[in-house]
């Protein structure tokens, strides 16, 4: 099933507003920005426990110069057991002097699941965005650890066509062990949040960044900068409830307090 998401957001006088958006099912769309917020607000909402084999997904979000989006998940994202597979597919215009913020719930692929997802991002001038995202190994209480045939997720960010950032992620386990050496090898969680900010020294950004991964316990992370100066965090760990209250300690630094 071809389900589609659009989202316009407007600016005017310094207040983000939803100018537009259009869905189909299972998606749903809910403001909670409160009155009189500069920033808008938006949980992605789907009456589907997770997404189904032969799904397809088409979102769309577009930000005018200046607009100041947070965009939340509302759960984990199941993906569930397929024949054939399914596919995410997620575009982003932002005009000059926009923000987004969009750091999702993990994804869980389930046994025998197939899911390939593409994100692409187009930014303007002077832009903040932070996008986040989180995988894990499965319904691991369950004892289900890496049992996916394929989960690929592909992110690019483009400013005035030319490509300033690509991330691929790979997770086959039948094609390559996940705790294998250089892989995830003893984690089963993994996140990678990238951060650019033309307003921000991101030098120092990553220095505070850093200091907040030192201080947890039982992950390997890491920091690394860009050719174009945004900030890459990668994260391995045993849990998607620790990996995303990261997120949202790290997305503190970038004045993005109020996180779901």
């Amino acid at each position: 099933m071809v389900s589609e998401l659009q989202i316009t957001a407007g600016e005017r006088q310094g207040i983000t507003y939803l100018q537009h958006s259009y869905f189909t099912r299972p998606f749903k769309l809910a403001d909670i920005s409160g009155k009189g917020n500069p920033v808008l607000h938006l949980v992605m909402m789907t009456a589907s426990p997770g997404i189904l084999d032969g799904d397809s997904y088409k979102i769309s979000l577009e930000l005018v110069p200046g607009a100041n989006v947070h965009l939340y998940t509302q759960s984990y994202q199941r993906i569930f057991n397929m024949q054939q597979g399914a596919s995410q597919q997620v575009l982003v215009r932002m005009g000059d002097g926009s923000s987004l913020c969009y750091l999702p719930h993990p994804s869980v692929p389930h046994e025998q699941s197939v899911f390939e997802g593409y994100n692409k991002i187009e930014i303007g001038k002077d832009c903040r965005l932070m996008w986040g995202e989180i995988i894990t190994c499965g319904r691991k209480l369950s004892g289900e650890i890496f049992k996916c045939r394929l989960f690929q997720s592909i992110t690019e960010v483009y400013r005035e066509g030319k490509l300033l950032f690509k991330d691929v992620t790979v997770l086959q386990p039948e094609q390559i062990p996940a705790n294998a050496t250089g892989q995830w090898e003893e984690y089963t969680h993994q996140a990678a949040l990238l951060w650019h900010d033309d307003t921000k020294d991101m030098i120092t950004m990553s220095d505070l960044i850093n200091g907040i991964l030192s201080e947890e316990k039982g992950i390997t992370a890491g920091v690394s900068q860009t050719a174009s100066g945004a900030l890459l965090v990668r994260i391995l760990g045993q849990g998607g409830e620790q990996l995303y209250s990261l997120f949202k300690k790290i997305s503190a630094l970038a004045g993005s307090e109020r996180m779901l």
